[in-house]
């Protein structure tokens, strides 16, 4: 493990690289690598191919009009993978559009004419997936004992809460949008998330990609908890887009906006990442769907109300 170098080319991969204590292996990373923060000196490898600026819809445009080319949505700079000597780059098949693909590291890894690197290409589609995908990771670096210690961790601060929570009386209805224009909810893990927390998901199903949905489909089934995550959106660029819900047809009857119920989330760091932070994710959940029975803190950091109200918090 000694002489381990690291490119990890994927968010959560690098939280996940970080969790088993192989921070000091690292030697490269992501351009949307930045937790923990140290991780923030490490050489840039890749750069998106579109504007990150604009509206949900503009920077859905630009991604589409990639993909329609069939062109990758991010650039690789093979050459300074090259420099960096790497023995194992991490990357994802899972989704195209959300970061840097296997089929990009692939085509990245054929310019390089020294060492061959092994690629660890992770596919989470649920939460059984992000903890195969640590042990994985945990395996190629020769580090399973640390991988498997830490997915016993996850799962056992996770079902304490599933525990406490199917304790509770009453399941909320949870719609959760994971894109604002067009509309998208959330699926993969994030309906197993919301079940675990005491919720009911409304849209998306567990282990499937993110569907798009129709406004119609809201007001229809008339959410009793709202929640915007969009990925890669930190809460301050969510609540610039957020108000733009405020005028859609229908919005103030939803039972969620009348009771106060409607939350901002910060989807970037902690929901659209299948790492370790999952369980924080779960956390935040508990907080908005049972705050009379949870209080982890992330409430102001994490998450935000902006309801009509705040509800009880837990003492």
């Amino acid at each position: 493990m000694a002489d381990t170098r690291i490119v990890s080319l994927i968010a959560s991969a690098t939280e996940i690289v970080c969790a088993l204590g192989l921070e000091g292996r690292l030697v490269g990373r992501s351009h949307e690598c930045d937790y923990p923060p140290s991780v923030k000196s490490l050489p840039v490898c890749t750069a998106p191919k579109f504007r990150l600026d604009g509206t949900s819809y503009d920077i859905d445009q630009r991604v589409k009009a990639i993909v329609q080319e069939a062109l990758s949505v991010y650039r690789v700079d093979a050459n300074l993978i090259e420099r960096l000597r790497p023995t194992h780059i991490i990357t994802q098949s899972q989704c195209q559009v959300c970061a840097v693909s296997a089929g990009d590291v692939q085509d990245a890894v054929c310019q390089i004419t020294g060492t061959r690197p092994a690629i660890v290409s992770l596919e989470p589609n649920s939460l059984a997936d992000v903890f195969d995908d640590i042990a994985r990771v945990g395996e190629a670096l020769s580090a399973s004992d640390q991988a498997l210690a830490l997915v016993a961790r996850l799962r056992e601060r996770m079902k304490e809460i599933a525990d406490r929570a199917a304790a509770l009386g009453g399941r909320p209805a949870v719609c959760c949008i994971e894109w604002l224009d067009p509309l998208m909810a959330g699926g993969n893990w994030m309906p197993e998330l919301i079940e675990m927390a005491g919720g009911r998901s409304l849209f998306g199903q567990a282990g499937r990609h993110s569907p798009w949905m129709e406004w119609q489909q809201v007001l229809e089934r008339d959410p009793e908890v709202i929640l915007v995550t969009p990925c890669g959106f930190d809460i301050a660029r969510t609540m610039q887009e957020a108000a733009s819900l405020a005028g859609r047809p229908g919005w103030s009857s939803l039972r969620a906006v009348r009771e106060g119920r409607v939350f901002v989330a910060d989807g970037n760091q902690y929901f659209n990442r299948p790492g370790p932070r999952l369980v924080e994710s779960l956390e935040i959940l508990a907080e908005i769907i049972h705050p009379e029975a949870f209080a982890f803190g992330h409430e102001g950091a994490g998450w935000v109300s902006i309801g009509q109200g705040s509800p009880a918090r837990a003492v």
